[in-house]
């Protein structure tokens, strides 16, 4: 657990909102975070469909309607910004502005407007940026990042702290529309030949790859709804790449307003879903990865990462996010690192086998276990488990996300959980639901002591010695001891194969 997000309370740093507009192919979008941190989280999300990229391949300029457009989304952008009090505002264009002659035109028409400097990103800058976002809010990420947006595909490869050079291609949703004439066979062939012997897709085999952008996300909720998956956040769904792949083939084969749950999809980005298909086939008939991971991190994210100071990028964002709610949330955050403490011992004396990552989950539980005391107490565990699965956290998989809910939801309700949806546990292998009801039972002997408050923990160790879950009272402590600690106690020694003891004197 880092000692700098200890000390600092909830680690976030310090600072206004600050935003990134980004003009895009075919949208112009800002985002505003509550602050500069190394877990951004959106007060402020919104979208212009606007089409920069259409026909710029072909024409070789950007239409004017879609100039209007772009321009007046800039315009009510910056009045937004202003208006939330914004400190300062990133502006990034990307393969439209580049790549169209009056493109200089209106990235001049968009720093006037936008009362700042617009950063127009190179392929290779985009790539760079996409991996970014990708390092930011993916935990030890290993593979090809490639983000895909109107007008272009960029990969990188990505390997823990180390990015490789991007490249660039002109194989965007309308940059295909308009270069093979609406033709899905003619842009097969254009996304082959400019695939085919790819050094980053080489080396993508047995590895994961990370999709970045709309028309990929889009893909990929139509598929979490047509699965009927139970867990609708987008960031961190993981695909297999053979069914990513026979999925791909459907979307691209099938009429798309037939596909079942095709409602799921906005009807502007429908049309570029095909295409989108497309791409990410040839990539995984090339590549051959193992899974295909959707990422709502990219460009934006990258570049908040990239400005942050070199000590702040190490910190771990999971737990930087679960401080963060400790910090606004529990009735005492002090309690809520005791309980890190105190639950590392108990599991270090128990025997019971720990890995890295499950440490580092049972961590931000411990953060997160009083975010919803003000909660009636029938429905802590419910609030808890909705708030947690669905939280905009980064740096977790689904599966730990469950994890975490899971184990706030036992803390609350006790090991009971006919009236838990079977598929949140679905999520979750054996082991990991062995966990979270081994933890949630933990702190709900952690929380009777404490009545939630720091001081006690500390003071009342929880091992297992000479075979048996002892808890120590001593002192002043001592008429802590009573029935309902027993059961508690009694209900955790059963879990982990223990009798229990209370050594009060």
């Amino acid at each position: 657990m880092s000692e700098a997000l200890r000390d600092a309370g909830h680690g976030l740093v310090s600072g206004g909102p600050v935003a990134v507009i980004d003009i895009g192919s075919n949208s112009v979008r800002l985002v505003v975070y509550e602050r500069l941190s190394r877990s951004p989280t959106p007060i402020f999300n919104e979208k212009a469909s606007c089409g920069l990229g259409r026909e710029v391949l072909t024409t070789g300029r950007l239409n004017p309607d879609a100039v209007e457009k772009a321009l007046a989304a800039l315009r009510r952008f910056r009045v937004l910004c202003d208006r939330m009090g914004v400190g300062k505002v990133h502006v990034l264009a990307t393969a439209a502005a580049r790549d169209a002659a009056n493109g200089p035109d209106f990235v001049a028409a968009c720093t006037e407007i936008c009362r700042t400097e617009v950063e127009v990103l190179s392929g290779k800058r985009e790539a760079q940026l996409s991996a970014l976002g990708i390092l930011s809010g993916v935990h030890h990420a290993n593979g090809v990042v490639g983000d895909l947006g109107g007008g272009s595909l960029e990969l990188a490869d990505l390997h823990g702290q180390r990015i490789g050079s991007g490249v660039t291609f002109p194989l965007g949703g309308l940059a295909l529309q308009d270069t093979s004439g609406r033709s899905l066979k003619k842009a097969d062939k254009i996304v082959k030949d400019l695939l085919a012997n790819e050094p980053h897709l080489e080396h993508l085999k047995g590895r994961t790859f990370y999709a970045v952008g709309g028309t990929w996300r889009a893909l990929a909720r139509l598929h979490m709804f047509q699965r009927g998956y139970p867990l609708h956040v987008m960031h961190g769904y993981i695909i297999p790449a053979k069914e990513a792949l026979e999925f791909c083939r459907l979307v691209r084969r099938v009429p798309i307003d037939t596909l079942s749950r095709i409602d799921t999809v906005s009807d502007v980005r429908r049309p570029l879903l095909p295409y989108g298909a497309l791409v990410l086939e040839h990539i995984l008939r090339i590549g051959k990865p193992a899974s295909v991971f959707v990422s709502a991190q990219g460009v934006r994210e990258g570049l908040l990462y990239e400005l942050l100071e070199p000590d702040e990028r190490q910190h771990d964002p999971l737990t930087t996010a679960a401080a963060e709610l400790n910090e606004v949330r529990s009735r005492s955050p002090a309690h809520g690192w005791e309980l890190i403490d105190w639950t590392d011992a108990f599991m270090k004396s128990s025997g019971i086998d720990e890995s890295v990552e499950e440490k580092r989950l049972r961590h931000a539980a411990c953060l997160l276990s009083d975010i919803s005391w003000r909660a009636h107490p029938d429905y802590r565990g419910e609030q808890s488990l909705n708030l947690i699965a669905h939280a905009a956290f980064i740096g977790v998989d689904h599966p730990g996300r469950a994890f975490l809910a899971l184990a706030i939801y036992y803390r609350h309700m006790g090991l009971i959980d006919e009236d838990l949806s079977p598929r949140i546990r679905e999520l979750v292998s054996a082991r990991l639901l062995d966990r979270a009801r081994i933890l949630g039972a933990a702190m709900r002997v952690g929380y009777i002591l404490s009545a939630a408050m720091p001081g006690t923990l500390p003071l009342t160790p929880l091992t297992v010695e000479r075979g048996k879950l002892a808890l120590q009272l001593s002192g002043e402590l001592a008429p802590l001891s009573g029935d309902r600690i027993a059961n508690r106690l009694r209900s955790l020694a059963r879990l982990i194969g223990r009798e229990s003891v209370v050594l009060a004197g």
